[in-house]
């Protein structure tokens, strides 16, 4: 693998003004590539291009698999609108930007018309986007156990199969940094109830506290993906 991949560079940058970066940025997608395409658990490799109609393609005896890119960092800039007016500018957590950190693959072939993960995800009111609870989702995914996203974690089993486990799946996108091994439990970034507590923080405190855990938590990966490149 080649060690060019800077984790300090933000996406928006090579990307149009005012589009996604998620589907224009070339670095963007040069990064997962070069990242993900590595050997899976199963000992097979997980090699990834850029497909004629896919933004990234792996295909094999495993399968065919089409996968998007997805931010998994959010400031909730726009479900937290009115706790963020009460906050003064100095007082937020800086914006860190988006970088590789920020980033991972998911699947991004619609199924029977129904949404994708990322879609699912940003739509449902209990995660809000918030890739800490996407996670706790895809753990119960693993173990067969409910949760918000159960119905589109299952459309894509296929592609979680790919790792195994969930362990795997969170060493395979160094995931490490939201997850306690030890007590193999999730590093949420907000108070979390088995999805009773509200998604998205309602007060200014809250809010700020979810910011800093959410910046923290992209600095680590960015430092852990750095080291997987050495």
């Amino acid at each position: 693998m080649e060690t060019t991949i800077d984790v300090g560079f933000d996406f928006r940058t090579d990307t149009p003004p005012g589009k996604d970066a998620d589907l224009l940025s070339p670095t963007l997608r040069e990064y997962h590539r070069r990242l993900w395409s590595k050997q899976l658990p199963t000992g097979h490799t997980f090699t990834l291009t850029q497909g004629e109609n896919a933004y990234l393609l792996h295909e094999s005896s495993l399968g065919r698999f089409a996968l998007s890119s997805d931010a998994i960092t959010t400031r909730l800039k726009g479900r937290a609108a009115k706790v963020l007016k009460e906050i003064p500018s100095e007082s937020l957590p800086p914006d860190l930007g988006y970088t590789i950190g920020s980033a991972i693959i998911f699947p991004g072939n619609r199924i029977d018309g129904a949404s994708t993960i990322n879609g699912a995800r940003g739509f449902h009111p209990r995660i809000a986007d918030r890739f800490d609870l996407t996670l706790e989702c895809i753990r119960r995914h693993y173990l067969g156990e409910a949760s918000p996203l159960a119905t589109a974690l299952q459309r894509y089993a296929d592609f979680f199969e790919l790792f195994s486990s969930f362990p795997e799946y969170v060493e395979f996108f160094l995931l490490d940094d939201l997850w306690d091994s030890q007590t193999s439990q999730i590093r949420f970034l907000h108070r979390f109830d088995d999805f009773s507590t509200p998604a998205v923080p309602k007060t200014p405190g809250d809010l700020i506290d979810y910011l800093q855990a959410n910046n923290e938590f992209i600095e680590a990966r960015n430092r852990r993906i750095a080291r997987s490149l050495e």
